[in-house]
């Protein structure tokens, strides 16, 4: 089991900037593919970004590609989403999910742990 547990949410006006973060305990966290996905209300669950075990591969979504960067810290079982010039589209809750194996997903069902998300707020 990986426990995964995100923070970092919060309000913001359009433009500016937040930084995600997901902690995560359990099994060995650096051997397995992390992810964000978001959801706004009264839509589906959608890809943000992911990236490989050993920060060797990432994938963007194309809504945020330049502005959303991914990143992970295996020593501190952690992973990042640093969010930049956030619009109001953006507003959504924010989940990370995690898998074992290589490889780059995109498709939520393809993932087997999942945090509570952290909600995400972009003001215009």
């Amino acid at each position: 089991q990986v426990q995964l547990v995100e923070s970092g949410g919060g309000l913001v006006q359009a433009g500016g900037s937040l930084r995600l973060s997901c902690a995560a305990s359990g099994r060995t966290f650096s051997s397995f593919l992390v992810a964000w996905f978001r959801q706004a209300p009264g839509k589906e669950r959608d890809f943000v970004a992911a990236i490989t075990w050993n920060s060797g591969r990432t994938a963007y979504a194309d809504s945020v590609q330049g502005r959303f960067t991914i990143s992970r810290d295996n020593a501190k079982n952690t992973l990042y989403l640093q969010m930049n010039f956030l619009k109001p589209e953006d507003t959504a809750v924010y989940y990370c999910a995690a898998r074992s194996g290589g490889g780059i997903y995109t498709i939520q069902a393809q993932y087997d742990y999942w945090g509570q998300g952290t909600q995400v707020t972009v003001s215009s």
